[in-house]
């Protein structure tokens, strides 16, 4: 639940600052985000808890079986008032919040459902505070384990309210917890797990609006942001592959490299308007440079890259044929009505031939740190596609 809410709230930003230009495929993004929403409405039926995961993740890594033939435990695993989990409820919140935006004009029941829920949802994050990682240990660790902390998502929680809602109550909490929450650990990250980038540029948008003088310190932290990702500067934390990939340690890098990317176009959008650059020591960046840096990374994505590969699954004429994806590897159920058992399926996932079935949209974690790709199911860090 945690790093798919994450996947809702970026898809619905998208949808609010991007929406204009994306053509045919706006419906297909509302489509998408509804899908996402419809599901985190249902994890927050209940008041005072979130349903926050859906199976026992030792027996289901355990397996390499297709979904229609799984047959381990679905355990279902909550956060509530006795076991709080203040950063994917906080998430969550956010998430149904930035939809509300996205659905106010489209779906004006549906816009209002999502806001109340957010606001009920960010409550409960706020009052019981911790992290799910505590509350949840070994379901959640070390999967999808909370490792930088609640703080940024009851930030990031208050700030997609705060837009959705014009309430002050929202503003005042940011203006009042700015210091607590950690607003300024500006560690050029932005993730299912870091929310402080994001944070900070979605509220420098009203300062660069000229609207509130009062967030003037989370733009300084948005400008902080953004001089950590550019390539060349020194102390830079973020490295760059031979080809000009960004890349950070860790598996699935390509999480970093979009998330970081939509980061610098949408900075990029509220600094052309408000006709300003990004001071950064001796030297600025303009939008105009942050525009580029993000073009550059997303033309590498889909295959302006050293291996001429599309890291998109089905865009462009080479792409990963062997991804680690259940599904997609081994052959459907048309092609083997046969049930295929847990272990069954370890002979697709060692086999060398190109998965079965194309998983067309999906973006794989990528090359490594210095432009190569081992197209390999077993190499999971770079083979694997994630939602976010």
């Amino acid at each position: 639940g945690f790093p798919m809410a994450f996947t809702t709230t970026l898809l619905a930003w998208s949808i609010i600052d991007f929406g204009r230009v994306m053509g045919t495929e706006q419906r297909n993004a509302v489509k998408a985000l509804r899908w996402g929403t419809d599901y985190l409405l249902k994890a927050t039926a209940v008041p005072g808890v979130v349903f926050v995961q859906v199976g026992d993740p030792y027996s289901d890594h355990n397996c390499w079986e297709r979904p229609e033939d799984m047959d381990t435990r679905r355990t279902v695993y909550k956060i509530d008032h006795n076991n709080p989990g203040s950063d994917v409820a906080g998430e969550t919140a956010a998430a149904l919040a930035a939809a509300s935006i996205v659905f106010r004009s489209r779906d004006p029941a549906y816009s209002r459902l999502l806001l109340n829920r957010a606001v009920k949802v960010f409550e409960f994050a706020d009052t019981h505070r911790g992290a799910y990682s505590s509350s949840l240990k070994n379901a959640v660790c070390p999967f999808y384990c909370d490792v930088n902390g609640f703080q940024d998502e009851l930030l990031w929680g208050a700030a997609w309210l705060h837009k959705a809602s014009r309430r002050r109550q929202y503003r005042e909490y940011i203006v009042r917890n700015e210091v607590i929450l950690r607003a300024g650990d500006t560690i050029n990250e932005f993730g299912w797990d870091n929310k402080h980038a994001g944070d900070n540029i979605l509220i420098s948008k009203e300062v660069l609006m000229g609207k509130a003088d009062y967030f003037e310190s989370f733009k300084q932290n948005a400008d902080g942001f953004i001089c950590s990702v550019l390539p060349g500067l020194a102390h830079t934390q973020v490295q760059y592959s031979p080809g000009g990939l960004i890349f950070k340690p860790g598996g699935s890098n390509m999480q970093h490299v979009t998330s970081l990317s939509f980061l610098l176009l949408t900075y990029s959008n509220y600094l052309s308007h408000a006709n300003k650059n990004v001071p950064c020591g001796m030297t600025s960046a303009s939008p105009a440079f942050l525009k580029q840096l993000a073009k550059r990374q997303v033309d590498y994505i889909l295959g302006d890259n050293p291996l001429r590969m599309s890291y998109m699954v089905g865009y462009g004429p080479r792409y990963p044929q062997r991804i680690h994806h259940r599904g997609s590897s081994l052959p459907s159920v048309q092609a083997h009505p046969a049930r295929i058992g847990c272990k069954a399926g370890s002979r697709y996932f060692l086999s060398p031939n190109p998965n079965p079935n194309k998983l067309v949209g999906a973006v794989v974690g990528g090359p490594n740190s210095s432009d190569a790709f081992p197209d390999s199911r077993p190499y999971f860090q770079e083979s694997e596609p994630t939602t976010y």
